[in-house]
């Protein structure tokens, strides 16, 4: 299991990638991608409702902390991992390992997270075939999207400075 060292959160709240007020604003440039993700229940929802089905979904039912009240639900597979606040397990890194094998199959999933998924960006990051593009919420800001590619290196720093047990 690696875990957030405190030094690290100031990193992370910074946006990987592009920050957009609204979805509207962010869909109308999405470039094109190989695999679509979306991390958070806020940010899957929104994608689901207008009209972009995300390759793969990751939720785990709380927004900002809090119980969500969305009913996610697409026609995909879903897979479940553990992942306490502030780690990223073991078993999240092999669930979107698994996930991205399926997708690769043509096949949609969604990974629901018992625990907190916010770090699954990390690993979406750095499983991610070439050209994938992950979006996630900067909260109170809007919509982050990621070119996997561009920050794969930086991602690759940044999980080194986790503290593994």
């Amino acid at each position: 299991m690696l875990i957030l060292k405190k030094e690290l959160r100031s990193v992370l709240k910074k946006p990987f990638g592009k920050l957009y007020s609204s979805l509207d604003e962010a869909k109308n440039s999405l470039p094109e991608h190989n695999i679509l993700i979306s991390v958070g229940d806020v940010t899957t929802k929104n994608l689901l409702k207008s009209g972009l089905i995300p390759d793969i979904g990751i939720i785990d039912h709380k927004i900002q902390r809090k119980e969500s009240k969305h009913n996610i639900d697409y026609d995909s597979v879903t897979l479940y991992a553990k992942n306490p606040p502030g780690t990223i397990t073991q078993e999240l890194w092999s669930t979107i390992k698994e996930a991205i094998k399926l997708v690769e199959k043509k096949v949609q999933v969604l990974i629901i997270v018992e625990g907190e998924e916010d770090l699954s960006v990390l690993p979406c990051i750095l499983s991610s075939p070439p050209d994938s593009i992950i979006l996630y919420g900067q909260p109170n800001e809007g919509l982050v999207v990621v070119k996997a590619d561009e920050v794969r290196n930086m991602t690759k720093d940044i999980i080194e400075e986790f503290e593994e047990v």
